[in-house]
């Protein structure tokens, strides 16, 4: 697949962790029911709150992971510190190995009396004592400094090391959570997955499974159709898969990301089966329409007046797709052929992809 520009883009958990707004499912779908018939909701609604929960465990592992790495800089800051300390000792016990040198050369094993009385210039020979005597103290005081210091500094290091030991340990079962959720997400996307492809091999919708919105977030008039994507496939490309030169812009997605109306306006178009699978058409109010393909479930009914930034759909793989991914298209009209390049479109509605 090419890559004309690109977004971050985290594999399936991480990526739909993203989303930041996921939908949680409304009394309708948690007992099972929706308009296209009982149980149909269950896997949207399974996928949408397994990506709040993935959003939950990544956000945790990642705060985690950065206080693990906080902690082991702290420990090893601590235990260079700690080196350094006892490099110090060393110096200064030496110090008291040449002093005690000095006063044994100078007195020898004569007492300090006898020193007095034999020496030529008594009052010189206190002073040197006194000095001997004061250099003596001094090194012993920073001996004794250094030890507690050497003493604190080795309970701080064995603390931080032992948090630092502790996170790692927390971070192992948080991966492990993240893990298993991400299977079981796995497991959800390609259940929807596998209801879209039934819905569209036999062309009839279910109809639109009801989720909660997310609250807040629509200050725009415009925004992109999917929140976090990388651009795959652009409009004009050539390849295998189309007759012609393809007529939209594809975003790569996971199945079950939500589908975002670009901007204000009303469905006039929601089937299933062709070469674009579970698709929908809306139509703006400035007269052009966007439509938005190979869907693995809708969320508005055909009719419905939607919102800019207004989930309308989730993505998947129906139709003519290799892979998970949303075709965008802006049009002059419903039909295909009457498409134009949605890039510079929505760059003139304030929207860079």
């Amino acid at each position: 697949m090419r890559f004309s520009r690109r977004r971050p883009l985290f594999v399936a958990v991480v990526l739909c962790a993203a989303a930041v707004f996921v939908a949680r499912p409304t009394a309708a779908e948690s007992d099972g029911g929706a308009s296209g018939g009982p149980g149909e909701a269950g896997p949207s609604a399974q996928v949408t709150r397994l990506f709040e929960e993935a959003a939950v465990a990544t956000q945790r592992y990642e705060a985690g992971r950065r206080a693990a790495e906080s902690q082991k800089a702290k420990a090893e800051r601590l235990e260079r510190l700690l080196v350094r300390e006892r490099k110090q000792i060393a110096v200064l016990n030496a110090d008291l190995g040449r002093i005690a040198r000095a006063q044994y050369r100078q007195g020898g094993g004569v007492p300090y009396t006898a020193q007095m009385l034999l020496a030529e210039d008594p009052e010189q020979l206190m002073r040197g004592q006194r000095a001997v005597w004061q250099a003596d103290l001094a090194v012993n005081n920073a001996v004794d400094k250094s030890r507690r210091a050497e003493a604190r500094l080795a309970a701080d290091e064995a603390k931080a090391a032992t948090a630092w030991q502790t996170l790692e340990r927390r971070n192992t079962e948080l991966a492990e959570i993240k893990q298993a959720i991400q299977e079981k997400l796995e497991e959800a996307q390609w259940t929807l997955q596998g209801q879209a492809d039934e819905a569209a091999a036999a062309g009839a919708c279910r109809g639109a499974v009801r989720l909660d919105q997310p609250t807040g977030g629509r200050t725009r008039s415009w925004v992109a159709p999917v929140e976090t994507y990388e651009l795959s496939a652009g409009y004009g490309s050539g390849g295998e898969r189309w007759a012609r030169r393809h007529t939209g812009q594809d975003f790569a997605v996971p199945i079950g990301t939500p589908v975002r109306a670009v901007g204000a306006g009303r469905v006039v178009k929601v089937s299933c089966g062709g070469a674009f699978g579970i698709e929908i058409v809306v139509q703006h109010a400035d007269g052009y329409y966007t439509q938005y393909a190979h869907l693995a479930a809708v969320t508005v009914d055909q009719g419905e007046r939607v919102a800019a930034g207004q989930w309308i759909g989730q993505a998947g793989t129906t139709g003519n797709s290799t892979g998970p991914h949303l075709h965008f298209e802006v049009r002059v009209t419903p039909e295909l052929g009457s498409g134009v390049d949605p890039v510079p479109w929505l760059r003139r509605h304030g929207v860079e992809l």
